[in-house]
């Protein structure tokens, strides 16, 4: 009896110790892939985030972040992230060319204004569709940058003056390349600066802020602003499926929030970048070049075609091709509006 009355006491006496010293929760450790350098804006918006993740959850969960493709690389980073190597990755779907059909209609050349709108309309568009072609990871958010540009070493002011030059092009702004008379090359941002100052390539399809972001004004003399075909390349932020399914539901909701709030900050700072970039390049003494309205008409009509097989492949695929396209063309009208700057 006495034994068992001791034995009470102790697990009371513990019983007690553990509700005044409880035991510390072990703390989350999770990786994150980024393909921007470090000092690149978006880099850093990614680093902004995994920190608040941090703040939020009270340390819970901490993040470590791995950018300038140090963990996997740009064209790695979705298959890194799904098999593990990475918890949580950012690259763009156009690495991987073929393997989101339904996702590659975002970078369409539909005339994208700016970063913020593309950001939205990205998102808006996972949202409606939902594609299979996503089910094996969790989708944090998705961003998008402002309207590729056409950067060039030589002046491009017609058509004819792009005729069979070799420009580094990623995706869909490949076939934009091809369309408008050019070699596309195909080539990531990390290799775009060498092959440029060496002259594999002589130009580059991308948004004005590489031009300080990737410090590729150095590399190119002019701008052609063909903002009117304007199209966007979708990145995505992704969490491997089985570390998403395995965090407790509150930390699961902290980053659903803060991806929600992180999204339209994404947008902000493309927009941002886009003006530190043109004033970049100007500062260089490089030109923007304007097309005529005569030959803007001629880039629309060039790469009209792209689009049009973009639906026809889509349907071949089951998927319905022209709403995809409908629905992205009142998404751009939409956000265009909300969005658009003062005159």
């Amino acid at each position: 009896m006495k034994r068992h009355l001791a034995a009470s006491i102790v697990i009371a006496l513990w019983t007690v110790v553990l509700m005044t010293f409880p035991v510390e929760a072990k703390t989350i450790q999770l990786n994150y892939s980024i393909f921007f350098p470090p000092t690149h804006g978006q880099a850093k918006a990614g680093a902004d985030w995994a920190k608040e993740i941090e703040n939020r959850t009270k340390g819970m969960v901490k993040i470590t972040v791995f950018p300038g493709g140090s963990l996997t690389k740009a064209d790695q980073c979705y298959d890194g992230t799904v098999s593990g190597i990475s918890d949580i990755g950012m690259s763009c779907f156009a690495y991987s060319r073929g393997r989101f059909p339904l996702m590659e209609a975002l970078d369409l050349p539909m005339g994208y204004p700016n970063g913020m709108t593309a950001t939205y309309v990205a998102n808006d568009f996972f949202k409606r569709f939902q594609p299979a072609e996503l089910q094996d990871v969790k989708v944090l958010y998705i961003h998008a940058h402002g309207p590729g540009l056409l950067h060039t070493r030589k002046p491009v002011r017609t058509i004819e003056d792009l005729k069979g030059m070799k420009i580094r092009s990623t995706g869909l702004s490949a076939k934009v390349a091809a369309a408008l008379g050019a070699v596309p090359v195909a080539m990531g941002q990390p290799q775009a600066y060498e092959a440029l100052q060496k002259g594999v390539v002589e130009g580059t399809i991308t948004p004005i802020e590489t031009l300080k972001g990737w410090k590729q004004a150095e590399v190119v003399k002019f701008t052609t602003d063909c903002s009117d075909i304007g199209y966007t390349t979708a990145m995505f932020v992704v969490m491997n499926k089985k570390k998403w399914n395995g965090l407790p539901d509150d930390i699961r909701k902290t980053f659903e929030s803060v991806s929600a709030e992180w999204m339209p900050r994404h947008g902000k700072v493309w927009d941002d970048l886009d003006v530190e970039g043109r004033n970049f390049t100007l500062s260089l003494g490089n030109e923007i070049l304007k097309l005529s309205a005569q030959e803007n008409e001629r880039w629309i009509a060039a790469v009209q075609p792209i689009i049009e097989e973009y639906i026809v492949a889509a349907n071949s695929k089951g998927l319905p091709g022209a709403t995809i396209v409908g629905e992205l063309k009142k998404l751009i009208s939409t956000y265009s509006a909300r969005f658009a700057k003062p005159s």
